[in-house]
Formats: structure tokens, C-alpha cells, sequence
């Protein structure tokens, strides 16, 4: 009889991320670890296990048929594991508290300033916010709710996971008025004086350039010249250094509207430090709840997120 240990179990749980995954870089991502890692991970399972689960080829890998049976009783008891921890979790959960998972830009620019009034209506609700990485794991069930940013349709890792548009946004470049008084923007973006600063992580496997890239392409600015613009510039983990970043002088950074708490007029964004000479467009991406929990407290809280959000364009 096969030994189960520590190892083994390890390696099994690695196992049914990458079959999920499909990918041995995927799973890396995934698990925070390298692909070198999980590519050793898997074969030392096999030779634990004396069976071939992955078939490797040119184009990635697929799991053989004693792999496809394996994922199959794995991801059913993994489930099954996480039934049970999540029911544990929610009678020992204290009810008035909400712990919350999501990006430090949407929580320092959005959610914080509006807290007050949540807490001025609720006062015995207690919300714990959890803003430590630029990208949110909203898989992460030790949390009762995650607001993620992404594309529209949302593309969650695990299909089972639920992603309820809380917030569509908006794109709009900004700049100090200094820098933008140097150009004249109807032509300004034929140069490659243009410095662009990114956010190079704005959601899960995007490219460092993705957001520019998708501006660019939606004001019809396609033209080799501006493909090439797209890569040059800085480059920030966060959307709301990039546009401090842009409020010093730096360059032009592509601000998410929803970050401007009180408006993003030209006096709005003149509180900021920033100017524009363009008007906003749809960012085909926005904010995201998951849940993972339920409470009377976590629904209050929930239906208060849906009520400011409704209130941001208005």
C-alpha cells in the first residue's frame, strides 16, 4: 500500500493545479512558485506513484488516461475539503465581521474614502480590508469577499467561482498640465517623445502593455508607429503609482476613472495635480465581487458595495 505523507500530498495537490491549468506555467503562476519547481513537483509524483500523468509535447502537456482519472478523485476530494473547511469557518465565524480581499489601488482610492459612510449606517459591522498585492487571489476562501479587476467577460481560474461586475470602468490619459502644455495631442502621439507609464499588471497573464495597447486600438491609433509607442515608457505594479507618477511630470499614465473619488472633470482632476486632453472611454474591464461567505453581515456589506458603485459615473 502506497504511503501517504507530507510529499505525497504536496505533490497531489500540485498535481490537480496543473491539470486544472493545463499548463505548467499557469500553475506556477498560480501557486506562486516557479515553473522549474512544478515541472520537478510532477515528476517526482510520478516516480512516487510509478504512473505517467502528463503527456509532454511541443505544444504543452495534456494528462494521460490514468492522470484524467486521478484529477478526477483528486479535484472531487479537494472540493470535498474545502465543503468542509468553509462550514467550519462560517459557524465559527464571528457575524459582524467582513473580511475583504482586493487590489491597494482600489482600496486606497475607491473603497477607504467611502468607509465612513458604511461605518456611519453599520456601526457594528467590522470591516477587515486586505489590499497586500497588486493582483487578488480570488480564490483565496479564507476571505469572505474579493473585488478583482479584469477583462470583461471576467476569466476566473476556477470555473466554479461566480464574478458579479461590481464596477464597469472607464480609461482616461492624464498628465501634469506642465507636460501637457509641451504637446500638441492631436498630433502629439506621431511622436516618440511620448513617455507612457503602465500599469504592467492590471490583471492575471495581461500583457505589461495591455491597457495602452487596448487604447490605442479604440481610438483608431493602429499604425506601426503607435504600435511601437505602446512598449516604450515606464513601467509601476500599480495603476495609482502610475498616475503619481504622471502627476510629477513623468509622462502620461492611463488612469482607471473609478480611482478619481470626487470626479474626473478638469477641475476634478486639477485637485489631483493632473490634466487631460481627451475624454474617457469604456475599458471593456472592471471590478469584480466574488463571495465565498455568507452572513447578514457580508450581504449588508455586499448590497452597500452595489449602492456606491451604482453612484460612481452618476
Amino acid at each position: 500500500m502506497l504511503k501517504v505523507n507530507d510529499n505525497l500530498l504536496s505533490g497531489l495537490a500540485t498535481f490537480a493545479a496543473t491539470a486544472s491549468c493545463h499548463s505548467f506555467t499557469q500553475a506556477a503562476a498560480r501557486l506562486h512558485i516557479t515553473t522549474g519547481a512544478i515541472s520537478q513537483q510532477i515528476k517526482q509524483l510520478e516516480q512516487n506513484l510509478q504512473l505517467s500523468l502528463f503527456e509532454r509535447h511541443s505544444r504543452g502537456i495534456r494528462l494521460t488516461p490514468a492522470g484524467q482519472q486521478l484529477h478526477q478523485v483528486v479535484e472531487q476530494s479537494i472540493t470535498e475539503i474545502g465543503n468542509v473547511i468553509s462550514q467550519l469557518q462560517q459557524v465559527n465565524r464571528n457575524t459582524g465581521d467582513v473580511h475583504l480581499k482586493l487590489t491597494p489601488s482600489f482600496a486606497y482610492k475607491w473603497l477607504v474614502p467611502r468607509l465612513q459612510h458604511f461605518y456611519q449606517q453599520y456601526p457594528d459591522i467590522k470591516i477587515h480590508t486586505f489590499a497586500e498585492g497588486a493582483l487578488v487571489d480570488h480564490t483565496d476562501t479564507n476571505y469572505d469577499l474579493a473585488i478583482d479587476y479584469g477583462q470583461s467577460p471576467y476569466q476566473a481560474n476556477d470555473k466554479k467561482i461566480n464574478a458579479e461586475l461590481l464596477l464597469a470602468e472607464q480609461l482616461l490619459p492624464v498628465m501634469s498640465p506642465q507636460y501637457m502644455a509641451r504637446f500638441d495631442w492631436e498630433q502629439a502621439l506621431d511622436s516618440q517623445n511620448i513617455t507612457l507609464l503602465h500599469d504592467a499588471m492590471p490583471w492575471q497573464h495581461a500583457d505589461k502593455d495591455a491597457e495602452w495597447q487596448f487604447w490605442l486600438q479604440q481610438m483608431s491609433l493602429t499604425t506601426p508607429t503607435k504600435n511601437t509607442l505602446s512598449k516604450h515608457g515606464h513601467y509601476f505594479n500599480r495603476t495609482d503609482m502610475a498616475m503619481a507618477a504622471a502627476a510629477a511630470g513623468l509622462g502620461v499614465a492611463l488612469a482607471r476613472c473609478a480611482l478619481f473619488n470626487n470626479g474626473f472633470t478638469a477641475a476634478d482632476l486639477a485637485k489631483e495635480g493632473l490634466a487631460s486632453p481627451f475624454s474617457p472611454i469604456g475599458a471593456q474591464a472592471g471590478y469584480y465581487l466574488i463571495q465565498h461567505h455568507h452572513s447578514p453581515a457580508i450581504e449588508c456589506f455586499k448590497t452597500w458595495l452595489k449602492q456606491q458603485a451604482s453612484l460612481q459615473y452618476n
